[in-house]
């Protein structure tokens, strides 16, 4: 099977500190793959080392199954085929929309970069503004020319580095449907750089999780959200209630019930996480619930977010749909969603 871009065995530092450790990444033609993760964990580091903007140390970099970097191996950044979008539009301020995009086409003929400038804003529904300069233009209209400049020249895969994170709610969420849409239609191999983990859901087909230069999780978001390999990918994918426990007789005791562990040995001490939307909520019925009291509700649009407080425990947030039943006071009994209930022994 063809692979667009694989990066294998990749590690790397800067003045001999690691930034990346056997880094493993493989993207498919027409996959859209995240790197996930907080500040400084690498991922724009195995972005640059993709595009031949910083030159590999360690590992292999392969293209459409062509290697372009190795031990002593390196092809430069225009020959590689790749198309780059990064966070600050890298327009040139002087130059009219046309000439921003055919500037990365000077070896087609006028004819040619003409009608491929015209195609490439039509993918982005801005071909009515090729004559306008980049000052006149909105964020996230800048962000759409610097989206078909890098589509221009047909690339066999494309970087995207933090690309919305300069633009507003609404407008990032356009322009992250615009962007979804044209690569998918193009086939063309995506890696994007995203420290958002609800813009990696919405974007990715498969999300790679990082944090200090290594992998933590490479799955769906599916598999990520509810089948997290550990503590870190559990939390960065939101909130989290959180109780401290040891496992006994195979079963871990929390204030919210007991939950029964298989693969964790008795008198290991866990982390036991719940998703808020994992605290099922519901009216009082009989003496064996166990009870909250509520603090506030808060509306967040299609859900409610409750602060509770347990009789026996901490003060813990459940999500709930937004007209579920009047919860504005009293007490509230609270059952525990397996699927959204993780264990992990502590440290």
């Amino acid at each position: 099977m063809t692979i667009g871009l694989s990066l294998q065995h990749v590690s790397h530092e800067f003045g001999g500190t690691p930034v990346l450790h056997d880094v493993n990444v493989d993207v498919a033609p027409g996959e859209m793959v995240c790197l996930l993760g907080p500040s400084g964990c690498g991922k724009t580091t195995a972005l640059r080392l993709a595009a031949g903007l910083e030159k590999l140390q360690t590992g292999t970099v392969r293209i459409h199954d062509e290697v372009v970097a190795a031990a002593g191996q390196y092809l430069e950044p225009e020959k590689r085929g790749v198309g780059l979008v990064f966070q600050d539009y890298a327009l040139f301020p002087h130059l009219d929309v046309a000439r921003n995009i055919g500037f990365g086409l000077r070896h087609y003929d006028d004819a040619r970069r003409k009608q491929a400038v015209i195609d490439a804003l039509k993918r982005v529904g801005m071909e009515d503004f090729i004559h306008s300069y980049p000052h006149q233009l909105s964020g996230g209209q800048q962000q759409r020319i610097a989206l078909a400049r890098a589509l221009a020249p047909t690339p066999r895969v494309m970087l995207l580095d933090e690309p919305f994170s300069g633009l507003d709610v609404a407008r990032r969420s356009e322009l992250r449907d615009t962007t979804l849409h044209v690569l998918k239609n193009a086939g063309i191999a995506t890696v994007m750089v995203t420290h958002d983990p609800e813009e990696a859901m919405y974007m990715a087909d498969r999300i790679i999780v990082m944090n200090n230069g290594r992998v933590m999780q490479d799955g769906t978001p599916e598999e990520l959200y509810f089948r997290p390999a550990n503590h870190f990918v559990a939390s960065f994918f939101g909130e989290v209630n959180r109780f401290a426990s040891k496992v006994e007789n195979g079963v871990v005791s929390t204030p919210l019930g007991d939950i029964t562990v298989g693969d964790v040995a008795d008198g290991t001490e866990v982390d036991v996480l719940v998703r808020p939307e994992g605290l099922r909520i519901g009216q009082v019925i009989n003496g064996h619930d166990i009870r909250a009291n509520v603090d506030a509700v808060r509306s967040l649009g299609g859900v409610s977010l409750m602060h509770l407080s347990l009789a026996a425990g901490p003060h813990v947030h459940a999500r709930v749909p937004r007209r579920i039943f009047p919860l504005k006071a009293g007490q509230v009994s609270i059952t525990l969603d397996p699927e959204m209930t993780f264990v992990f022994p502590r440290g």
